[in-house]
């Protein structure tokens, strides 16, 4: 193992695009602790901890919601947008041609994308923060309509910079950028989630966190065994 390793080190092409990718990771992690002036961080996390449907968004964005960071959104517009064009290619003749003409077709997917990212991110900054200033917590003070808007437009900045990163490291074929980018996040909130869950542990729960692991780990299974079986077929 070590060997691989170390021979994969020795590739200088190879030995960069890996050092590429973890500076793009790393500059996402820095991002994602630069907050937006004007919030109240205590109340803000303390609010997280107290929701868990936030606190599982933010495990997803890497601490970006809890920060009220400039990447608070995380890459989850861009994420929206590439679903909804692969479900409108079911209905819509064209964007389905546009798949099937390979590398081309899925530039111009891919462009469309970018553009959907954008309003969509608009829209995620627009619910969310309006979320925040109502819940009635004192995250969020008074906002002029001027800074509301600043606002917005910089956590919309934020998202398609993420989105930006993510396809610099899909094009170094290292992997998937998105998916780095994700992946990133929520390693970087591991250690946290793990402390946080040790805190609160309480043995008489044991026998419910094992059944939920055991199910867990059989849907993996199942499905990568779905995903990656075959059957022979003999002709």
């Amino acid at each position: 193992m070590l060997e691989k390793i170390t021979n994969i080190w020795k590739i200088k092409d190879l030995r960069n695009k890996i050092l590429f990718v973890l500076a793009m990771l790393l500059i996402f992690r820095v991002a994602a602790h630069i907050p937006i002036p004007g919030v109240d961080t205590s109340n803000l996390e303390a609010f997280f901890k107290s929701n868990q449907l936030l606190g599982l968004l933010n495990i997803f964005t890497g601490g970006g919601m809890e920060n009220f960071s400039i990447v608070m959104l995380g890459v989850g517009p861009y994420i929206t947008a590439s679903i909804i064009f692969q479900l409108l290619a079911m209905v819509i003749p064209k964007l389905a041609e546009m798949q099937k003409e390979g590398a081309q077709g899925q530039a111009k997917i891919n462009r469309y994308t970018r553009y959907a990212t954008v309003p969509l991110a608009i829209l995620n900054a627009y619910g969310l923060i309006t979320f925040l200033r109502q819940s009635g917590a004192g995250i969020i003070g008074e906002m002029s309509i001027f800074t509301f808007v600043v606002t917005i437009m910089t956590v919309t900045a934020g998202s398609m910079f993420l989105m930006w990163l993510g396809e610099l490291i899909t094009e170094k074929k290292i992997g998937n950028g998105i998916s780095l980018i994700i992946f990133a996040g929520i390693v970087a909130r591991l250690p946290i989630s793990v402390q946080q869950t040790l805190a609160t542990y309480d043995s008489s729960q044991l026998p419910t966190i094992a059944a939920f692991l055991l199910v867990g780990l059989v849907i993996i299974a199942g499905v990568v065994f779905i995903t990656e079986g075959r059957r022979n077929i003999p002709i």
